[in-house]
């Protein structure tokens, strides 16, 4: 039997991330990052590109630093149809983001994908606050690594219904990892 969240406790748990710093100091010797005026609409269109091929609604290229997320690549719904998306409180979300939203964090930490079916079967997951004010039900990232050092950032991309993204989903997520790092360092990963 799957064990459901309970949405009365709160179990929001964003790890420590050592290695912050010398992302941020990395991303900027590559002009990525917050404040680096990279190309946004290459950026956006690698993220096009992932919803398209997953079938999502949701595709974020995302570098974090140490208070928050930036969506370089940013793929959303244009409107709102019916269902959660369609709430003003889950409004989809800017090009940035609190560290404590969302699931990519997790990932840049553990260097390792992310595969969420359905996060309400994950307590841990379940209470992020992305859940209640974006509806996000389903997640996929991987993250986008050099050959040394911290995870550059990921690419990610969330559903407002649970799915089975399957290993084809995964492989798929992390194809479009190591392109955009191989893009993004010139290659050397």
């Amino acid at each position: 039997m799957t064990r459901r969240y309970d949405p009365t406790s709160r179990l929001l748990l964003t790890p420590d991330d050592p290695h912050a710093t010398a992302r941020v100091g990395r991303l900027a010797e590559l002009g990525l990052g917050r404040g680096a005026p990279g190309p946004l609409d290459v950026f956006d269109g690698f993220a096009r590109r992932m919803a398209t091929e997953l079938a999502a609604p949701f595709a974020m290229v995302n570098f974090i630093d140490e208070r928050q997320q930036f969506f370089a690549g940013l793929h959303r719904p244009r409107t709102a149809g019916p269902g959660p998306a369609a709430s003003p409180a889950r409004d989809a979300p800017a090009r940035a983001m609190p560290r404590g939203h969302g699931y990519c964090p997790h990932v840049v930490v553990r260097r390792a994908a992310l595969v969420l079916e359905d996060v309400l079967d994950y307590p841990r997951f379940a209470g992020n606050p992305v859940v209640e004010e974006m509806g996000i039900r389903a997640y996929l990232g991987a993250p986008l690594l050099e050959a040394t050092g911290p995870a550059l950032g990921t690419v990610c991309v969330a559903d407002t219904r649970p799915r089975s993204w399957g290993r084809d989903g995964l492989e798929t997520i992390k194809g479009f990892a190591g392109e955009l790092t191989a893009e993004l360092t010139g290659g050397h990963r």
